[in-house]
């Protein structure tokens, strides 16, 4: 009788503590996002990719809703964009911006059910090289629009040099209404490591946070959503034993009101 008593007080006492630990309930928009991650128009290998990737919590951590104005810069295959066009589809908009040498295989991404209304923005003009990625951008401001609510890159910033950088944080900048925002994750370097061989598809956040503060943006916040400890920031992210458990840095930056 008195065990029994012991463990009921035992599990009242501890009922409060567990609820601090139990997530929080997810708004309708997450819920949205949820089920257009489970939507038909994404890949078997796509959806294997979730809990690595975490698109719930990457776009929740940058502030997506679902009536803003969108700029996706080069989604290429898609990844992304199968969930950003739908959850925009009726309330916002999704642009997506990159050079004609991925558009073929967007343009098929595009015919899937849910994103017939992406629009898509000229790049402008392209004669950058491919040896390391794409390596000039148009000059700032040359995207029609200058209203969007946030511009997100997902893994694309490591294609571009420093000179390149540059140019394309000021046309971000351009797009963006004040009070805008932009997202960047990618994968980490460690600080101050020159490049090599094995880091060339990293970055070293710091270096990003100063290159993008330099284009006029305020940093925001970062996220350790997609901190990997086991992840010696030491190999080229696609290697057999770093693919799919690089780190990555998530960044978040805002256009000043004024």
């Amino acid at each position: 009788m008195r065990l029994s008593l012991l463990l009921l007080c035992l599990a009242f006492s501890i009922q409060p503590a567990l609820a601090q630990f139990q997530a929080p309930e997810l708004t309708p928009f997450q819920k949205k996002i949820q089920e257009a991650m489970q939507s038909d128009i994404r890949t078997a290998e796509e959806k294997a990719r979730d809990n690595n990737r975490k698109p719930l919590q990457t776009l929740s951590f940058f502030g997506l809703k679902e009536d803003m104005k969108v700029i996706e810069l080069v989604p290429a295959g898609g990844w992304f964009t199968k969930i950003l066009g739908p959850v925009l589809r009726d309330k916002g908009v999704l642009y997506i911006v990159q050079p004609g040498q991925y558009a073929g295989a967007t343009a098929e991404v595009l015919k899937l059910p849910g994103l017939d209304k992406v629009k898509s923005l000229d790049w402008g003009q392209w004669d950058g090289e491919l040896e390391a990625g794409v390596r000039t951008l148009p000059p700032p401001g040359k995207w029609d629009i200058d209203d969007a609510d946030l511009v997100l890159t997902f893994r694309n910033y490591h294609n571009f040099s420093e000179q390149a950088r540059a140019v394309l944080n000021q046309s971000v900048f351009a797009a963006l209404k004040p009070g805008g925002f932009y997202g960047i994750l990618d994968h980490t370097r460690r600080h101050m490591e020159p490049e090599y061989r094995e880091n060339g598809r990293r970055e070293d956040p710091v270096a990003v946070i100063k290159e993008v503060q330099a284009a006029g943006f305020v940093f925001v916040d970062y996220s350790n959503i997609h901190y990997t400890p086991d992840d010696e920031l030491r190999y080229e992210v696609g290697r057999v034993s770093v693919a799919n458990n690089s780190d990555r840095f998530t960044l978040l930056f805002k256009k000043p009101e004024k």
